[in-house]
């Protein structure tokens, strides 16, 4: 609303400069987006257990067939703050680095990389919760590097912040069946 009185202000102040400071503000309102979410859930596990499930390998044990991150580096495979891996969506391969990789402090942090597309930064945070309970705060911000894209950063928005209970649930199913003495990490495929 402000922009828009501001633009008006200027038609009647500068008269012919009006119409660059109108094209200015289309361009201001096309800018590409910029979206942060934050969800909160429950692992029903101690931290020292927990905390291994949020690396790219301790993912695939809950994240779904469609987490199947490929190693640049280290080789081999490896969990660790600097590792950097590809993983390949719906026909696009995004480019993640890991920033941050401390099981001992609860922290791990992501910066994925869609070229052209988006750019996403994840921010795993863990604490004890008592001695078997861990609780997981996840932030994610995007930002879509195209405003052709902003409709669909937007929506992947949207469904970060709803993401909570899914997480929960896949990864309740993961300690359960790695309690029953089954495995369902990379190495043990």
């Amino acid at each position: 609303m402000r922009a828009t009185m501001l633009v008006a202000g200027l038609v009647v102040t500068i008269g012919g400069m009006a119409v660059s400071q109108v094209k200015a503000s289309s361009m201001e309102a096309a800018a590409p987006v910029r979206v942060s979410n934050r969800f909160e859930f429950m692992v029903e596990a101690p931290m020292e257990r927990a905390a291994p499930l949020f690396g790219p390998e301790g993912e695939r044990c809950w994240a779904g067939e469609r987490w199947d991150p490929k190693f640049v580096y280290p080789q081999p495979a490896k969990d660790q703050q600097g590792a950097v891996f590809t993983v390949l969506h719906g026909g696009l391969k995004s480019v993640w680095v890991n920033t941050v990789f401390d099981l001992a402090g609860g922290r791990m942090q992501y910066v994925a990389m869609v070229p052209e597309a988006m750019v996403s930064t994840i921010d795993v945070r863990l604490r004890a919760a008592g001695t078997k309970a861990t609780r997981v705060e996840v932030g994610y911000v995007r930002t879509a590097l195209d405003a052709e894209l902003n409709a669909h950063v937007t929506a992947l928005g949207a469904q970060d912040r709803e993401s909570g209970p899914e997480w929960e649930k896949a990864i309740a199913e993961c300690l359960a069946k790695q309690g029953a003495g089954g495995s369902c990490f990379a190495i043990d495929r």
